[in-house]
């Protein structure tokens, strides 16, 4: 029987994905890292020093990420001195990827920005956010008035010193559409280029984010600004929708999607960058040329080291167990295919995620799920001549515990020391 090529594998899938695609959008998408920045306001981060952020930056570049956030440099004299030290490292090492920073709608924030930008002298797109919400509102005791006043004077201060302004509502998915109006209108008017709508308490359901890309686009159009005015979409993860809705922003016209490498950030974090690329890469919508996904597995370790975020053991792609089986039937079906030599077909047979192409590889394990199969193949990967006395020998041994087997229990059966 032939080799199966990749295309051989495809076609042994039927893709449900692929009927009746509802995509708005044809054109490649764009990502805005905030591993650096929202992702360390998790309460349970480390803050990585500046030798370890200029390393993540490199991975993002080499991902093909457009566009990092460097950080907040209002926060402080530790942040400026980061954000200055990683502008000068993109500018000396002719990086692609792009900067921005974020700031609070005053001067105390914008400014800091403007001055690093002129001092290394490459221009950082600022993300200028205010509260939008009716509930941030009445806890802040604010009114529209006052919102708008931030909100043009900020517009106009980034624009006047040459920078690119995009104009956040914190909040965007539970504010009344009156407010948006009025405020992105100010916005606009005032010069922002991009309005960034954000999911800042992970509240939007699928249809809740298609009824405000509708209302928000409904509103460029009406101003004569749907070509000039670009849209962002960034979500958090309370309710479990982050990826989701960040993979149907970018199918129904947004144009960047934020995310954070393992997803983290405030509460229980922000869209998976590390997953929006992998499914933007299986819904075959990233150049290989401009995305070098070979290194997502080894930038998502390195933000768990540097930021001190364990990896669940079943994290989708990087988790321990993400492409290892000890139950029998799963077992089998890898086993024979690649026992013909099928590398891509044991890759998908039980998995829509091809390891190979992130340098990972399938696992089989042995447990109380496995099969005699499991245990063939796990002697003969270690080279130990499976006899049938010791396959029954670890078969048994395994059947009488109830948890997988680790490596050095079943060395032990090998060398006949277990009990």
């Amino acid at each position: 029987m032939p080799m199966l090529d990749s295309n051989d594998v495809a076609a042994l899938v039927y893709d449900w994905n692929e009927l009746d695609k509802r995509r708005t959008s044809t054109k490649a998408p764009r990502f805005v890292d905030e591993t650096i920045r929202d992702g360390l306001q998790s309460p349970s981060v480390r803050d990585p020093s500046i030798e370890q952020k200029m390393e993540l930056v490199r991975y993002m570049d080499r991902l093909g990420i457009h566009v990092v956030n460097l950080g907040l440099p209002g926060a402080g004299r530790r942040a400026q001195e980061d954000v200055e030290a990683l502008l000068r490292m993109i500018v000396d090492e002719k990086l692609r990827i792009q900067p921005n920073c974020a700031a609070r709608t005053v001067e105390a924030d914008i400014r800091p920005i403007i001055e690093i930008s002129q001092r290394v002298g490459m221009a950082i797109e600022v993300t200028a956010f205010i509260g939008s919400s009716p509930i941030r509102a009445y806890a802040e005791n604010w009114d529209v008035a006052r919102l708008v006043g931030h909100t043009k004077a900020a517009i106009e201060l980034i624009v006047s010193n040459g920078l690119p302004a995009s104009f956040v509502t914190e909040d965007t998915t539970r504010s009344h559409p009156k407010t948006l109006d009025t405020l992105f209108r100010t916005a606009i008017d005032a010069g922002a280029t991009r309005l960034v709508l954000c999911d800042t308490c992970g509240h939007a359901v699928p249809h809740g984010l298609r009824n405000l890309l509708n209302f928000t686009k409904g509103l460029l159009r009406g101003m004569g600004a749907e070509d000039e005015v670009k849209l962002d979409w960034h979500g958090h993860n309370d309710r479990g929708h982050a990826l989701t809705l960040a993979t149907l922003a970018l199918e129904w016209g947004v144009d960047r999607a934020h995310g954070c490498a393992l997803g983290i950030g405030e509460r229980v974090g922000n869209t998976s960058m590390d997953h929006l690329l992998l499914n933007q890469h299986l819904l075959g919508r990233l150049d290989p040329e401009e995305h070098d996904l070979s290194c997502l597995v080894d930038y998502v370790q390195k933000v768990s080291e540097y930021t001190g975020v364990p990896i669940h053991p079943s994290y989708p792609l990087v988790g321990r167990d993400a492409f290892r089986t000890a139950t029998g039937v799963h077992a089998a079906a890898i086993i024979k295919a690649e026992s013909r030599g099928e590398k891509e077909l044991a890759d998908r047979v039980y998995s829509a995620v091809p390891a190979r192409v992130f340098g990972r590889r399938q696992e089989i394990e042995i447990g109380h799920y496995s099969g005699r199969s499991n245990v063939i193949y796990w002697l003969r990967e270690r080279g130990i001549e499976p006899t049938d006395e010791l396959v029954d020998r670890i078969f048994s041994y395994a059947k009488s515990h109830n948890q997988t087997l680790r490596d050095e229990e079943i060395f032990r059966v090998v060398r006949g020391e277990a009990d």
